[in-house]
């Protein structure tokens, strides 16, 4: 299912918590912000819309590490040729920036700066008391190394992000933001049931995929 899908989704849980509970813009703002992250959550264990932009970040990390470990061999290389100098600390680096670059996968990439994301989340909620926040962060921080459509997409992960929206709808003194969080990681699981590929709702207790015509 497309991310723009999902996202349209959570948008309409969103706008139907905006005409339910007491309106206002603040309110409002934070339902469909919740509802459209909620939605999209369950894809951070792969490339999403999430982390589209991080993905173009990894490419372009692995190509700098490719070309610059090429560029500081080449030129290395020339000093050693015509003048017979040897540095072996910059030859070493260099060496292993081009070697970094060959076996990194971008994923790999891409997976390791969502973790340090998520790192940050779980400082941050240590050091203001927002335990919510660090739960937040471990979401973040473990989901891309998860197969795809896996861990995050079972009834379990939906049971983990009612328990971290149940931590900010005690920190805004806003309610249903719990409801409406958990609707939406909902609503990402059930669309994804109608895909070929299903979902593996009970895993890893029950290994199948469930799926719907």
């Amino acid at each position: 299912m497309k991310g723009t899908t999902h996202l349209a989704i959570g948008t309409a849980i969103g706008v139907a918590a905006c005409s339910h509970y007491p309106f206002s813009l603040k309110s409002s703002a934070v339902y469909l912000a919740v509802a459209g992250f909620s939605a999209l959550s369950a894809d951070l264990d792969g490339p999403s819309m999430l982390s589209s932009r991080i993905g173009q970040l990894s490419r372009t990390l692995r190509e700098l590490f490719l070309w610059v470990g090429f560029v500081s061999i080449l030129i290395l290389g020339c000093q050693y040729f015509f003048y017979h100098l040897f540095f072996l600390e910059y030859t070493a680096l260099s060496v292993a920036l081009l070697m970094f670059g060959l076996i990194t996968k971008e994923g790999l990439i891409r997976n390791t700066l969502i973790s340090l994301i998520g790192a940050g989340f779980i400082y941050g909620g240590w050091v203001w008391h927002m335990y919510w926040l660090s739960g937040l962060g471990l979401f973040i921080m473990v989901a891309p190394w998860f197969n795809h459509r896996g861990m995050t997409h079972t009834v379990w992960a939906v049971f983990v992000w009612g328990a971290i929206a149940t931590g900010l709808e005690r920190e805004l003194q806003l309610p249903g933001i719990m409801t409406v969080a958990s609707l939406s990681y909902i609503s990402h699981l059930l669309a994804d049931t109608f895909t070929p590929s299903g979902v593996k709702w009970l895993f890893p207790l029950y290994k199948k995929p469930f799926k719907l015509p």
